[in-house]
């Protein structure tokens, strides 16, 4: 017999508090994730002698596995639960930024350096798999329909926060430390936040929207079990959604949106420094803005999104912040390699992560939507096209600059973009209903 279904939310203060916490972790995740650029532009590649297309193989063996990883990564979440996944990758993670570091005392050669980057970053890759999954997880659980994209968008800008602070504070660490501690204590930090995390949620009850009214036995059974692994998928949810085209366009489209992305997160530091010829400091703080440009775009994106809605509905709302998005930071990134000053550049390149940015939010909303019971699945299955457009990007964006230059390499990627929010005009939106 089936239970009658009645409305239990958790208290605001307490979703809210979730989301806050996991902004903390993705800052601190992508902190640690994007420093390793840094160090590239400002110690292995001047200082160790590496070149460019090393350290574009060093940032794409992490995305390499860690895009092998995705999908197992998606089915750990749907069965042992987000805040264990989350509390997993935390410490591993933490302890391969530490061992990248542990690299610099053992006094390595170039080239067994840049083999020993190769296999710990790729180690890193697999760690990290079960992140942004993880993170959409818990916001479908917690947080009601109608605020899951301001969540996604307020969370994923966390992440960004972190990539900003990464540029001044990777370089002010590698500045008084030293490279090698400086990975020591970001990875620190990371392993200790993961802790705090895990005893921070313990009495968190995932699904808290709408639920069974359980008899007792039930809720002693329930007591027993990881409170955030309460939607189980089966073995046919996940082949449903593999053979759902929505999730396949979505993926497509931000699979263009990764290239464009990784692009600005991998070699925007070293595009100012040796392209532009920007002092150190000045590049630093250039790179800072333009990704905090991007986590507001993906706040306000988020909130934007949830108001559209209200308008246009579920997917008329979301279909048009993308299409707007997307468009608009082609556009502003087109403007900004045909600057010629590095401050219009800066600029108009923070206008273009910033519109782009207001799309993230949409995505992972909209993925976990069509994976409904499987959403930890389903938000890998699209991850995994983030993370095909941005293992081409690293690659692609050096070879490309020498035939067309750093200016058509840019460009290329601005196309790319615009073509990724076309995609959208042909997705279908799960209705609230279905979700």
């Amino acid at each position: 017999m089936s239970l009658p279904v009645v409305e239990r939310r958790a208290p605001a203060a307490g979703r809210w508090g979730i989301v806050v916490l996991l902004m903390a972790f993705a800052a601190l995740g992508h902190f640690n994730r994007v420093g390793i650029s840094v160090a590239g532009s400002e110690v292995f590649i001047p200082k160790y002698g590496l070149r460019d297309t090393q350290m574009g193989w060093v940032y794409t063996a992490f995305l390499i596995v860690y895009t092998i990883g995705m999908l197992p990564g998606g089915w750990l979440i749907d069965r042992v639960g987000s805040r264990r996944a989350l509390t997993i990758y935390g410490v591993t993670m933490g302890a391969f930024v530490a061992l990248t570091g542990a690299l610099g005392w053992l006094g390595l050669e170039a080239q067994s350096l840049w083999l020993g980057l190769l296999v710990v970053r790729s180690c890193a890759g697999l760690c990290n798999a079960p992140l942004h999954p993880s993170m959409a997880h818990v916001v479908s659980d917690t947080m009601a329909p109608a605020g899951r994209a301001t969540a996604n968008g307020l969370v994923t800008a966390g992440a960004l926060i972190g990539i900003a602070f990464s540029y001044p504070g990777y370089g002010s660490l590698i500045d008084r430390l030293h490279w090698p501690l400086a990975f020591v204590v970001g990875g620190g930090a990371l392993a200790a936040f993961a802790v705090i995390w895990s005893l921070s949620t313990r009495s968190w009850s995932g699904d808290s929207h709408a639920v069974a009214t359980p008899t007792a036995v039930e809720t002693e059974r329930s007591s027993n079990t990881d409170a955030s692994a309460s939607a189980i998928s089966a073995p046919g949810d996940i082949w449903a959604v593999i053979g759902n085209v929505n999730l396949w366009l979505l993926s497509l489209s931000y699979a263009a949106y990764g290239y464009f992305q990784y692009l600005f997160f991998y070699w925007m530091d070293y595009y100012f420094k040796t392209v532009l010829h920007v002092p150190d400091v000045d590049s630093r703080w250039a790179s800072f803005w333009i990704m905090l440009a991007m986590g507001a775009g993906m706040a306000v994106g988020g909130i934007c999104t949830d108001l559209v809605c209200r308008r246009l509905g579920q997917g008329g709302g979301r279909r048009t912040v993308v299409v707007v998005g997307m468009a608009l930071g082609a556009l502003f990134g087109f403007l900004g390699v045909h600057a010629t000053d590095y401050v219009q550049v800066a600029s108009f390149l923070a206008a273009s992560m910033a519109a782009v940015g207001m799309c993230e939010g949409v995505f992972w909303t909209t993925a976990t939507d069509l994976g409904r019971k499987s959403r930890g699945f389903s938000a890998a299955f699209m991850n995994v096209g983030g993370n095909v457009g941005g293992l081409l990007s690293p690659i692609l964006t050096p070879v490309l600059a020498r035939q067309l230059g750093w200016s058509g390499a840019i460009a290329v990627a601005c196309g790319i973009a615009g073509l990724g929010g076309a995609i959208w005009f042909v997705i279908r939106v799960p209705q609230p209903s279905e979700t």
